[in-house]
């Protein structure tokens, strides 16, 4: 009587086969059943890996909160709130809401980064570069910033015209505007938005470097120091406060509070580096979305020069950091992708099927 095969490497037979001299096919061969002690140390596993992750992701999102409180070390904060996207990517499977999700968390460590610098006030101001932004914008203006220029020839103290105004709500509206880019990419052109996202988010972080370690002040700070003044025209005027002020009335202090986590970040800026990552991104996907991406950006950097926001200087850096971001991104595409299979392999472990 022949050997029967066991529950743990039965093989399927097919009829009308001599399996005494022919080898079955590889579809049919036997699949060992997994010992016991494996399945319970992958299980176990799992449980790791989530549980940190879950950590992570509470202690990213909580971080920032508390810095200020707890007297955290900046490094410490900024590696905990960065170490979120990761590790949301790590607990849930690729999705639309994952995706926005991983944005929101990474904008989250951002803005920490950002702020950080101004958590001492007083020692941020007395780092602060004031002077050299309006020399370079007073040889590009041959002896007169442009800011100061544009605000001579067009406006009216105390009052604001239509071009004013429209200035700045196209100010107010780049709050939307790298992000929504983002959103069209993942809704419209799923294919480009992790390349997308990559480069606008890039260009975000790298800037954080400038705000560090050369904070910069803008026109409207140098002319509250008479920095501006050159004896033929009024004071330099804020024109988004005052504008604020008046439109929203008393909920302006609030908001602006919200918002303004750190008015001393002007070199480079960020404003017009993300509007022509946007404009650059928005162009790939067709030509009319590239010319509204575009117009916008142009009409903005008009916008901070003439408000009294930006110098000249400091969008000129902001376009050299979105080329910097542009074209290095080949140099950095295998690392990035390493770092990318790396965090899919934990996602892989960490999945509870």
């Amino acid at each position: 009587m022949g050997a029967q095969p066991s529950s743990a490497a039965a093989i399927t037979r097919v009829p009308g086969t001599d399996h005494r001299h022919a080898a079955a096919p590889t579809i049919f061969r036997a699949v060992p059943a997994v010992p016991p002690r494996r399945g319970r140390e992958r299980r176990r596993t799992t449980s790791l890996i989530r549980a940190a992750a879950g950590t992570a992701l509470v202690a990213g999102v909580a971080t920032p909160l508390v810095r200020k409180r707890l007297k955290l070390p900046p490094a410490a904060v900024l590696a905990t709130a960065w170490s979120a996207p990761v590790a949301l990517c790590v607990l849930f499977p690729r999705s639309r809401a994952r995706d926005v999700g991983t944005v929101v968390l990474q904008m989250w460590g951002y803005l920490a980064g950002y702020e950080i610098p101004n958590d001492d006030p007083e020692r941020l101001r007395a780092r602060v570069r004031v002077r050299y932004p309006v020399e370079i914008d007073r040889r590009i203006g041959l002896g007169t910033t442009p800011t100061v220029r544009l605000q001579r020839t067009f406006s009216s103290p105390g009052r604001f015209n239509t071009f004013e105004k429209t200035l700045v709500w196209c100010h107010w509206v780049w709050f939307l505007v790298p992000h929504g880019t983002i959103l069209f990419l993942l809704l419209r052109h799923p294919e480009r938005f992790e390349r997308g996202a990559t480069r606008m988010y890039a260009t975000f972080d790298l800037g954080l470097i400038g705000y560090w370690q050369v904070p910069t002040a803008p026109p409207w700070f140098a002319a509250q120091r008479g920095l501006m003044e050159d004896g033929k025209t009024p004071e330099l005027r804020r024109m988004m406060v005052e504008y604020g002020e008046e439109f929203w009335k008393s909920g302006w202090a609030p908001l602006y509070g919200f918002l303004g986590g750190n008015p001393l970040a002007a070199m480079p800026s960020l404003h017009f580096a993300t509007s022509i990552m946007a404009a650059r991104l928005l162009s790939e996907t067709g030509r009319g979305p590239g010319v509204l991406g575009w117009s916008y950006a142009l009409t903005l950097g008009l916008a901070l020069v003439y408000l009294g926001e930006h110098y000249v200087a400091d969008l000129a850096a902001g376009l050299a950091l979105t080329e910097v971001v542009r074209r290095g991104e080949p140099a950095v595409r295998r690392p990035v992708g390493a770092l990318s299979r790396a965090v899919q392999a934990l996602e892989r472990r960490a999945a509870l099927t």
